[in-house]
């Protein structure tokens, strides 16, 4: 389950550069910013994915795969929002603060992964 969050990680760092590039020179000023915002999160949270596999290797337990999890869903509903208004001008409602507040308990549940769990 480990490399799974790696892989994860490795390919929404990819998604997240390449809407980057899309954001800088293929859209409008007024939305280019809005895709960057996604873009930058997107890059942090692929970051989070591949510790999350790093710290999954190293430390028993279940809460470093449910912080995986949470940014996994987070950085899907959030950036995934922002993403589908910058391109179809559509807004998915909920979807995309749900994502940003899933981001949020990952980190807290990373936070507690990371001081609670036995080491291998």
């Amino acid at each position: 389950m480990a490399r799974l969050w790696m892989v994860l990680g490795a390919l929404s760092g990819l998604i997240a550069v390449g809407m980057a590039a899309y954001a800088s020179h293929g859209l409008p000023a007024e939305t280019a910013s809005l895709a960057n915002t996604g873009a930058s999160l997107q890059a942090w949270h692929a970051l989070a994915l591949l510790g999350c596999g790093l710290l999954a290797e190293r430390r028993r337990g279940p809460l470093v795969h449910l912080a995986a999890f949470c940014f996994l869903l987070g950085t899907l509903g959030f950036a995934g929002g922002v993403y589908v208004r910058v391109l179809t001008e559509t807004s998915l409602g909920p979807v995309t603060p749900l994502g940003g507040t899933l981001l949020l308990v990952g980190w807290g549940i990373l936070a507690a992964a990371a001081a609670l769990a036995p080491e291998r």
